[in-house]
């Protein structure tokens, strides 16, 4: 094979890769095509422009605040959206960040007290679940959030927590988490007495540990207590705690700190994990800490961490400390504590007994506010978003707004389109391409929710829907619609294995798996058939008869999932280093983005049914020409190990051409996988050219036009994401029979491909935010149940 690269300057920790067979393939269906750079006629994109085709269902957020002295108004930051604001106590939110920061996600917020225009945010996760978006440091508003200023911390992938000193909003402390997977020299807590113009770092253990929670005496704005957090994620292991993890306290406001980890009372030996830490404003010296440890759970302390006594040890409030370990004092009532994992528990006598407070809002909760002045004025954060409080959590606000993530997004054969998706911590869903049409041939006109449901399969939870349904299937997986039958799906569910096959019409589910297993608290390498978290799930362009699944095997039914057949066997590295427990030292987790060594992206050759492209989380591309008796390793060899194939796109045009896109692995540090500047050899052809931190998630060849692609892009150091159409490739164009119907797998007579996101003639224009939202949208006001009844997932 020669392999032909996308051209990406100076670093090879990701890219987009072009493989074609050499001259002496002897499977070779036609000559390869040429490769000459064209040019776009910029009038093709100028009829296309971006629209929200919904859901407003809010997504995951982990940072929220509300605003003193300004009841109506409240932040939350979505970790895959940016910031929003509210200035009507909840009822409807808007961005106030979109194209003014880098980062897509805000994982800390603050307002100052003294002057509530000054905002802060912090962008990046530091909750680190196995799906994650770094930021990129600090920004800060002068205006209550209509612009934006970088203040800081750029390379830092999260940032953990930012305090405003109640009285001086010049006065900043920000807890830094540093990079996810690698020694980061950028951890600690950090300190400004000038508005963010210049930081100092006040406490800092060493560049294996994270400052995760701070939290200000509000009587003495001096008196300061931080965490420190040693902990890492890479994409097959997680770990939290060792000897760098540690509870600290200041008296002179943050220029020198005492440890206090081992204090009587708390934890004796062992290793320390996360820690929570929370001091009362009704009473400075009773300060709660949440300790992950082997004994670990609520403790608290009279005499402002000189002693402690344990409080609380309920799993309920110590499962994924990694996740969790949120503890907040409320600041008129000493005995009045709150504690956030996958409900909202509130204690009335100091942490003894809890209760949940957090049923009306979604579930699995990170952060919360508390109005100084009014305690019954709560904001809070959960994997739902932001909402509002304003009679101590009896009722709290909808969470419908567009922040929801989405795994995958596929559309169906329906007249005109679907467009289904998979959201994070709720259920799959279905759209129609223009659902206010859609809405109004319902008889639900313009108007936000309300009406019955034309058919009762389409309801999602308890609430009836008027346009969207679900499409089977759960939070993580792969959606493939059938071909035949636009009413048929095959969807992935939680801690893999699991397909669902989801009739709509008749509202009938049913497994139907290659190797059912339904997995948690394993090590991959306990696993005969290893299942991603997101696994592949779809159908061949050629054959609409074959769907493909994949664990370390590629498999392969014609007859709807009855009988399966694996194609191949282990197309992985499988190096037994990457398979074992993850988590730990303390707590265990493995529900499934940590299985490794599996195959994550499939590439059905789309003029032969008999060729398949593979690619592997580990950094292994395969392909075979005989539908599988052989297959052949044709991974790029400029390509990082360990790099994670994201996806593949056989090409329509050719038969031994596909598009691979690759981004670097979490285990490497910055930088480490260095390429002499041109030095690459002759079979290797640079022809993109990208920033040196970018890496490509997905790609996609235009069936119609050779040479046309649309990527997905992101910056490795600050998580940008664009949506470009562009193309740097220019195969020789096929004779003109090629370009009937019929010659790639399509049937005459059908719908050709749209571009998704793109107006038709004649369509409406963008709907405004709140308009024809769905009853289903409404439902999802209650907490969401991921896949047979399991919370933490």
């Amino acid at each position: 094979m020669t392999l032909q690269r996308l051209r990406q300057p100076s670093l090879a920790l990701a890219g987009l890769f072009l493989l074609v067979p050499s001259a002496g393939a002897a499977q070779a269906a036609r000559p390869a095509p040429a490769l000459q750079p064209v040019e776009l006629d910029s009038t093709i994109l100028g009829g296309y422009g971006w629209r929200n085709i919904g859901p407003d269902r809010g997504g995951r957020s982990i940072a929220a605040t509300g605003v003193r002295g300004r009841k109506q108004e409240a932040y939350f930051g979505a970790v895959g959206g940016g910031l929003w604001k509210t200035t009507n106590g909840g009822e409807t939110w808007r961005p106030v960040t979109d194209d003014q920061i880098t980062s897509a996600s805000v994982g800390a917020v603050a307002v100052s007290e003294s002057d509530p225009n000054v905002v802060f945010i912090g962008t990046g996760e530091t909750c680190i679940r196995g799906n994650i978006m770094p930021g990129d440091g600090v920004y800060k508003s002068t205006d209550g959030g209509a612009t934006w200023t970088h203040v800081g911390f750029r390379q830092s992938h999260g940032i953990s927590k930012i305090r405003i000193h109640p009285t001086d909003p010049n006065v900043v402390y920000v807890a830094v988490f540093g990079k996810y997977s690698a020694p980061s020299d950028e951890r600690g807590v950090y300190k400004t007495t000038d508005g963010g113009r210049s930081w100092r770092r006040v406490l800092f253990r060493n560049d294996a540990t994270a400052a995760i929670d701070l939290s200000i005496d509000p009587t003495d704005p001096d008196v300061l207590y931080a965490s420190l957090w040693e902990a890492y994620r890479k994409e097959y292991q997680m770990s939290s705690g060792g000897p760098g993890s540690g509870l600290f306290k200041s008296t002179d406001g943050g220029e020198t700190w005492t440890e206090i980890t081992r204090r009587p009372g708390l934890p004796e030996g062992g290793v320390v994990g996360r820690i929570g830490v929370s001091v009362s404003g009704a009473n400075p010296r009773r300060v709660y800490a949440l300790v992950e440890h082997d004994s670990g759970g609520l403790f608290r302390s009279e005499d402002a961490g000189r002693t402690w006594a344990k409080i609380n040890e309920s799993r309920s409030i110590r499962q994924r400390a990694f996740y969790y370990t949120h503890v907040f004092a409320d600041p008129k009532n000493p005995d009045v504590v709150y504690i956030e994992n996958t409900a909202l528990f509130r204690s009335t006598d100091g942490g003894k007994t809890l209760d949940n407070v957090g049923r009306g809002t979604h579930g699995d909760f990170h952060d919360l506010w508390i109005d100084p002045d009014d305690p019954s004025h709560l904001v809070v954060g959960n994997d739902g978003g932001g909402a509002v409080s304003f009679d101590t959590a009896g009722k709290w606000t909808a969470q419908d707004y567009s922040t929801a993530q989405f795994y995958h997004v596929v559309t169906t054969a329906h007249v005109p389109y679907h467009v289904c998706g998979s959201q994070q911590d709720n259920s799959t869903l279905c759209v129609p391409f223009d659902w206010n049409a859609a809405a109004v041939g319902l008889g639900m006109g313009r108007r936000r929710g309300g009406g019955r449901a034309a058919d009762s399969t389409r309801d999602i939870t308890a609430g009836a829907m008027s346009v969207a349904y679900v499409a089977g299937g759960g939070e993580p997986g792969y959606i493939a619609p059938d071909p035949r039958n636009p009413d048929l799906f095959y969807s992935g569910t939680n801690n893999g294995s699991y397909v669902d096959k989801f009739n709509r019409r008749l509202g009938i589910s049913r497994e139907v798996n290659p190797y059912p297993w339904f997995y948690s608290g394993e090590p991959a390498i306990d696993i005969r058939e290893r299942w991603q978290w997101t696994f592949p799930i779809l159908f061949s362009p050629v054959d609409r008869r074959t769907l493909y699944v994949s664990s370390q095997r590629l498999w392969a039914t014609t007859d709807g999932g009855q009988t399966w057949r694996a194609l191949s066997g282990d197309l992985t590295r499988h190096d037994p280093a990457t398979l074992g427990k993850s988590g730990g030292p303390i707590t265990g987790d493995m529900n499934g983005p940590e299985v490794y060594a599996t195959i994550f992206a499939v590439g059905p050759g789309k003029r032969d049914l008999n060729v398949i492209w593979t690619g592997s989380d580990d950094g292994l591309v395969h392909v075979t020409r005989d539908g599988g008796a052989t297959w052949t390793n044709v991974t790029p060899p400029d390509m990082p190990d360990f790099g994670r194939v994201s996806q593949i796109d056989a090409s329509a045009f050719g038969s031994g051409a596909a598009y691979v896109s690759v981004r670097r692995p979490l285990l490497d540090r910055p930088g480490a996988l260095h390429l002499a500047d041109q030095g690459l050899r002759k079979d290797l052809t640079r022809i993109v050219a990208d920033p040196p931190d970018a890496y490509v998630h997905a790609v996609r060849e235009d069936p119609t036009r050779p040479g046309l692609l649309a990527r997905r892009r992101s910056m490795a150091s600050t998580s940008r994401t664009t949506t470009r159409r562009w193309q740097e490739l220019n195969p020789e164009l096929p004779d003109s029979a090629d370009r009937r119907p019929g010659r790639r797998g399509e049937r005459a007579g059908e719908p050709r491909p749209r571009l998704l996101g793109a107006r038709q003639p004649g369509a409406a224009p963008p709907a405004r935010a709140g308009e024809a939202r769905t009853r289903a949208d409404q439902a999802q006001r209650r907490p969401s149940r991921c896949a047979r009844g399991q919370r933490w997932c």
